[in-house]
C-alpha cells in the first residue's frame, strides 16, 4: 500500500492542540494576534476610576503645591520661611516625635493583645475582636469628649492616678494627647498584627523550649522574627496616621504643644495664608512619602517570601 505523506506542524509534531481549537481569537489575517482593544481592555476599564481619583485628589495637591510656591509671592520664600524659623522646626519634631511615641505605646500594648487573641477560645476572640472594632461605631468628637472629662483635674483618670501617687497634669498637656491618640489609633495597630499573628502555630514556642530555650528566648528568637512584618505594617499605619492628627491635640491639647496639622488649619483658616500653609502641608507629605517609601523596602526585605528572615 503507497504511504501518504501528509505535512505535519510543529503544533502537531508536540502534541498541543492549534490556536482555532484552543478558541483563540484570530485577527483579520488569519493569525493568533488579538485586536488591539482587546490587549489594552485591563488599562481602559480602570480610565474612569483613574479620571475620578486624579480629579478628587490629584486636583487639590496640584492647588496646594501651587499655592506654596506663588503665594503670597512666586519663589521659595515659603520654604525658607519654614526652615528658618526655629517654631516651624520644632513643631514638626513636635509632631514625629508625638507619632513616634504614639506607635510605641501602641505596639507594646497591641502585641500582648494580638497573642491572647490567638491562643483564647473562639467565643474570646470574637468578644476581644469585637471591642476592636466598637471605636470604628463612635463619632470621634464623642470619644474626644470623652477624653476630656477622663483627663481633667477632677476626672476619673487622674483621681485614680493621684490615689498612687502620680498627681500629674493630663489635660492640656503632650502625654494626655498621647494617651488620647494612642486610644484612638490602637485598632489601627491591632488589625495587622491580627493578620499575621493568627497564621502563625504558637507551638513553634512550644518546639524551642522542649529543645532548652527559656520562654523569654523561645518568644524573642523564634516569634518576634515572624510577626516583624505585622508589627512594621501597623506601625507605619499608625505613623502616618498620627502624623496628620488635628481634632485629637485640639481638644485634649493646648496651643503648647500642638501638632502641625493643627498649625496649617490656622495658617488657612485663621490667617487666610494659603501659602505658608501649602508650604506645611507640602513638607508634611513629602516626608511621609519618604518614610513609606523606606517602610516598603524594610517590609519587602523581612518578608519571608522575598528571602528575608523566618
Amino acid at each position: 500500500m503507497e504511504r501518504l505523506d501528509l505535512p505535519v506542524t510543529d503544533t502537531a509534531v508536540a502534541g498541543r492542540p492549534t490556536d482555532h481549537q484552543v478558541g483563540r481569537p484570530l485577527g483579520s489575517d488569519g493569525s493568533n494576534q488579538r485586536p488591539l482593544w482587546v490587549r489594552f481592555a485591563p488599562v481602559l476599564l480602570t480610565l474612569p476610576a483613574l479620571a475620578l481619583l486624579v480629579a478628587i485628589v490629584g486636583e487639590p495637591l496640584y492647588e496646594v503645591f501651587q499655592r506654596s510656591f506663588t503665594q503670597p509671592k512666586a519663589g521659595l520664600s515659603n520654604y525658607d520661611w519654614f526652615f528658618s524659623s526655629s517654631l516651624n522646626v520644632a513643631l514638626l519634631r513636635r509632631t514625629f516625635v508625638t507619632a513616634f511615641v504614639v506607635t510605641v505605646v501602641c505596639v507594646a500594648l497591641a502585641v500582648p493583645y494580638v497573642f491572647l487573641m490567638t491562643i483564647v477560645s473562639k467565643r474570646a476572640r470574637n468578644l476581644m475582636l469585637f471591642l476592636i472594632l466598637v471605636p470604628f461605631w463612635t463619632s470621634t468628637i464623642v470619644r474626644n469628649f470623652a477624653w476630656v472629662l477622663l483627663l481633667q483635674h477632677s476626672g476619673l483618670l487622674h483621681q485614680f492616678m493621684a490615689k498612687f501617687g502620680f498627681d500629674v497634669t493630663l489635660i492640656g498637656t503632650t502625654k494626655g494627647v498621647v494617651i488620647a491618640m494612642s486610644q484612638v489609633l490602637f485598632p489601627f495597630m491591632v488589625l495587622p498584627l491580627y493578620a499575621t499573628m493568627s497564621k502563625i502555630d504558637v507551638r513553634l514556642i512550644q518546639a524551642a523550649k522542649s529543645l532548652g530555650a527559656r520562654p523569654s528566648v523561645a518568644f524573642a528568637k523564634v516569634y518576634l522574627p515572624l510577626i516583624r512584618p505585622g508589627v512594621i505594617a501597623g506601625s507605619v499605619l499608625v505613623f502616618v496616621l498620627a502624623l496628620g492628627f488635628y481634632i485629637t491635640p485640639a481638644m485634649v491639647g493646648s496651643s503648647k504643644n500642638s501638632l502641625i496639622a493643627g498649625e496649617i488649619w490656622n495658617q488657612i483658616n485663621g490667617l487666610l495664608a494659603w501659602g505658608p500653609g501649602s508650604t506645611m502641608a507640602v513638607v508634611l507629605l513629602v516626608l511621609t512619602l519618604v518614610l513609606l517609601a523606606i517602610s516598603g523596602l524594610v517590609i519587602r526585605r523581612s518578608s519571608p517570601l522575598q528571602g528575608g528572615s523566618r
